[in-house]
């Protein structure tokens, strides 16, 4: 696994069934070996800009990315259409 418990990650993909895109912020809650062949997961917990819970999802270690330093964060509202 390359993702270690409570890192911040970036998410690869569009979540719309919790409103998540690309590039949201979420820390790893919870690790998930896979069967063997299978790509190992990871659950998600993503917050909003004041600390509260938005959403636990369970994703693949494919579809999450570790932040690195020269990133920004950025706020965006939920009821956003994207562009």
């Amino acid at each position: 696994m390359i993702f270690e418990l409570f890192s911040k990650v970036a998410l690869k993909i569009e979540v719309p069934s919790h409103k998540l895109r690309k590039g949201d912020v979420a820390s790893i809650v919870e690790t998930h070996t896979g069967r063997p062949g299978e790509e190992p997961g990871y659950s998600l917990e993503v917050f909003n800009a004041v600390g509260e819970t938005l959403a636990v999802v369970t994703l693949r270690e494919s579809q999450i990315e570790l932040l690195i330093n020269n990133e920004v964060l950025h706020v965006r509202r939920l009821d956003e259409v994207p562009a």
